[in-house]
């Protein structure tokens, strides 16, 4: 595999985009609407809620965890999730940004 260029970005871009690849799959979607939906941390209950298989919805979970986007506790036997607003207010604001930029009449 090939070596990556993310040294030569800003690293408020490289947050960016590891933000935004961690948002980058269905079933991470999925599990941050869920997580939005109770509107608390959760412990297990997230399973029950894809149609996916555990170790699968256990590795999304990971890469959502490692990307800042949810955090977990350990409490017991469980790991209970909950979603990072910080993360999401970076998020927030980038994509304000780029939502608030006017296009002029020349852009293609």
């Amino acid at each position: 595999m090939g070596a990556t260029k993310t040294d030569q970005f800003a690293t408020r871009i490289n947050h960016i985009a590891k933000l935004a690849k961690a948002v980058g799959h269905p079933a991470r979607v999925a599990i941050i609407e869920h997580l939005l939906k109770v509107d608390q941390c959760i412990c297990g209950d997230i399973v029950s809620e894809l149609p996916l298989a555990q170790p699968t919805v256990s590795q999304h979970l990971k890469e959502l965890k490692n990307a800042g986007l949810i955090k977990g506790n350990v409490e017991g036997n469980s790991i209970c999730y909950c979603l990072d607003h910080e993360a999401f207010e970076a998020l927030d604001e980038y994509f304000s940004k780029v939502v608030s930029a006017k296009n002029s009449d020349t852009c293609c």
